[in-house]
């Protein structure tokens, strides 16, 4: 063109001049989003024009349907696009009015954030942990948190389900894109500025009555006043007697007078205390004695055992085990009601700890030494079976609600009290000794076969070690014999170290079972009930007889032992 073959002319340098005035109006940057005007329609497409482009960008009329943009599909509506790519490989313009707005609502959202302004949202959907709240303006999708629905625990939130409502932006990442809001910090605002007038109301020294008990916490207990204040009495301001958890004094639903001990206009909180309604009791607890008889009131009862009223504010622990002297894990609920008067006995008053111990047992006599008085060591008495597991009876003498415990191996005098024990039901009477009283730990101890002659001693009593007793094989095992004396009922091994003098005769397996022997006692103790008992002694007793009786070498070669004649070339040379 004629124009540009002398820039310097005055018609190029206008040319110039109005070229670059129209380019500094429009500025078009890939990534920015950028106003289209729509110019033409189709049944597919959207045809915008974007001024400084050389193309007409195109959008995808579903696109905007989905977007919930019908009113815009118009020619000479405008509608804001992303601008993702000036020109793509075949020349054409990309953009997306989705992105474009994801970007303005995301932008609004951080804005809101920043000035700390509520959004207003509705609960679209539940997932795991929280909810998914969808931005009315913008349609963004956002996180709400399980515990910032509600400042109060929700079973159903139905009710809340795609109502618009305003919530609070806790937390945005830029870098992801992810929101984070809550409801809860909306809803204790506006109870805040309630609050506050609330708390006016109260002054240090003022007595609420009838607070209703709401809730525990390990550092105290919750009340609910008039139904417009929660307020805090702490573990240390319950009771003047110590106190663990506030379950130990205190029912859900239970009402109580309070005493105001703390307002906190700041924190908007109001402290409370049971205990200084009343004069403190450790203050003249040198009225009360130890092991004085003192009628105690129910005022809880727990798993553990019970908590008594000495006198107002003076609370103490009935222990489950100071409820019976022969009950084990007896339940306080089973003996007692609240409000119930019953007697006990002071056992401890610790001043500095400010504890006072009872007990319900000491104001009845023990009955174990009625039993040890009754019934001492060694005495015989018929009892009754009434109950077992699967090793030990118990059994009960009339008169007396005592467990006497009779282990199975006190049942008879052999090894299978085990199988003796499945001869024994509930209600059979059996003959039994009293083998241990001891009232400190309250244990009773009996056995049956102590009332019945011991085999044992009957057949030992007459024998002496080295003895020769003859006995019948039973059975054989790799690490000896069991063999059974003539004469006696009780069985007794003989170990495989023991069978013979050679090591080459001393194998099991030359005995198959029902063969009578000799063996000799090796050992014995009448007292201890042990015997040991042994062939391999046998053969050297009677190996030390032969040497003595038959001296000459050639002799003792018609004796039947292998190593007869050794023995007695050594005894020659000597």
């Amino acid at each position: 063109m004629e124009i540009y073959k002398e820039l310097s002319s005055p018609a190029s340098k206008e040319f110039e001049k109005l070229l670059n005035s129209k380019l500094s109006k429009i500025q078009i940057e890939e990534g920015k989003i950028i106003e289209g005007k729509v110019n033409k329609i189709t049944d597919k497409f959207v045809f915008l024009f974007v001024e400084g482009l050389k193309s007409e960008p195109v959008l995808d009329i579903n696109e905007l349907k989905s977007m919930g943009l019908e009113n815009k599909i118009k020619v000479g509506e405008t509608i804001s696009v992303l601008l993702e790519k000036i020109e793509d490989k075949n020349g054409e313009v990309l953009v997306s009015a989705s992105k474009a707005a994801k970007i303005k609502g995301w932008d609004k959202l951080v804005a809101a954030y920043e000035a700390n302004e509520p959004i207003m949202g509705k609960i679209t959907s539940k997932c795991k942990g929280g909810c998914i709240v969808e931005h009315i303006e913008t349609g963004s999708l956002m996180f709400l948190p399980g515990s910032q629905i509600s400042d109060k625990p929700l079973k159903d939130i139905s009710h809340l389900m795609n109502e618009p409502q305003k919530f609070a932006l806790i937390k945005l990442d830029k870098v992801r894109g992810n929101a984070c809001v809550s409801r809860r910090e909306i809803i204790s605002s506006f109870k805040k500025e309630d609050k506050a007038k609330i708390i006016e109301k109260y002054k240090v020294g003022d007595i609420i009555k009838g607070a209703e008990v709401k809730g525990y916490s390990t550092f105290g207990c919750f009340f609910n006043v008039n139904g417009e204040l929660d307020v805090l009495v702490h573990l240390q301001e319950i009771s003047y007697s110590r106190v663990n958890h506030p379950d130990e004094v205190f029912n859900i639903g239970e009402k109580h007078d309070l005493k105001v001990i703390s307002v906190d206009k700041e924190k908007l909180q109001v402290g409370c205390s049971v205990k200084q309604l009343s004069p403190d009791p450790f203050e003249h607890i040198e009225n009360y004695e130890l092991n004085k008889v003192y009628e105690v009131k129910v005022v809880k009862i727990m798993d553990f055992g019970a908590f008594c009223e000495l006198e107002p504010g003076l609370t103490t622990l009935l222990h489950s085990s100071e409820l019976s002297w022969n009950k084990k894990n007896v339940s306080a609920k089973k003996m007692f009601k609240v409000n119930d008067v019953i007697s006990c006995v002071i056992t401890e008053i610790d001043k500095e700890k400010r504890r006072v111990a009872i007990s319900h047992r000491l104001t009845k006599t023990n009955p174990f030494e009625i039993f040890e008085k009754k019934f001492p060591v060694g005495t015989i008495v018929e009892a009754e079976v009434v109950n077992k597991n699967e090793y030990s009876l118990f059994v009960k003498v009339d008169g007396l609600d005592l467990d006497i415990f009779v282990h199975c191996n006190d049942l008879v005098w052999s090894n299978n009290g085990e199988q003796e024990l499945n001869n024994y039901q509930k209600g059979n009477k059996v003959k039994i000794k009293v083998l241990e009283i001891n009232v400190p730990e309250q244990k009773l101890r009996g056995g049956v076969r102590q009332t019945l002659p011991d085999p044992f001693v009957e057949y030992f009593k007459d024998k002496k070690i080295n003895q020769t007793i003859t006995v019948k094989i039973i059975s054989t095992d790799s690490k000896g014999l069991i063999v059974k004396p003539e004469g006696c009922d009780m069985e007794f091994p003989i170990k495989k170290s023991n069978i013979a003098i050679s090591a080459a005769d001393a194998r099991t397996s030359r005995f198959t079972g029902g063969e009578r022997i000799d063996c000799a006692i090796q050992d014995l103790s009448i007292d201890k009930r042990k015997v040991s008992l042994s062939i391999k002694l046998l053969e050297e007793i009677e190996k030390k007889e032969a040497l003595e009786k038959y001296g000459a070498e050639g002799s003792g070669k018609n004796l039947p032992f292998s190593s007869l004649s050794e023995d007695l070339k050594k005894k020659g040379k000597k």
